[in-house]
């Protein structure tokens, strides 16, 4: 059995809606701000699992913290310029760890996180 390649681009933006409990809309939106990873693919926009994780902290932050796109698209370039890949996944497992905290339906306290 082979092991999971976390880089292959394989999930469209559809499915990455419903795994974060999100409209379409809103990661369109996201993507003609220049918020997500870019694809050179222009005819199917495809996504792997490490872009979910990119995607999911620029939902979080736009949804839940309320920044705007200038504020996320520096808190990217801080996290692609100032951290080491293995440093930027650990950051991003801890959020995602957060992120599974979180329902889409029932947000009581998101500080409390």
């Amino acid at each position: 059995m082979a092991l999971l390649d976390n880089k292959k681009d394989i999930l469209p933006l559809s499915s990455i809606c419903e795994l974060l409990s999100a409209k379409i809309r809103t990661l369109k939106m996201y993507e003609e701000k220049g918020l997500l990873p870019q694809k050179d693919n222009l005819m199917k926009k495809l996504y792997s699992i490490d872009d979910v994780k990119i995607i999911a902290f620029v939902h979080y932050l736009a949804s839940f913290k309320k920044i705007n796109a200038n504020g996320i698209k520096y808190i990217l370039e801080i996290l692609d310029n100032n951290m080491d890949e293995k440093n930027k996944n650990d950051f991003l497992d801890s959020i995602e760890k957060k992120l599974e905290k979180i329902s889409g339906k029932d947000i009581v306290d998101i500080e409390s996180i």
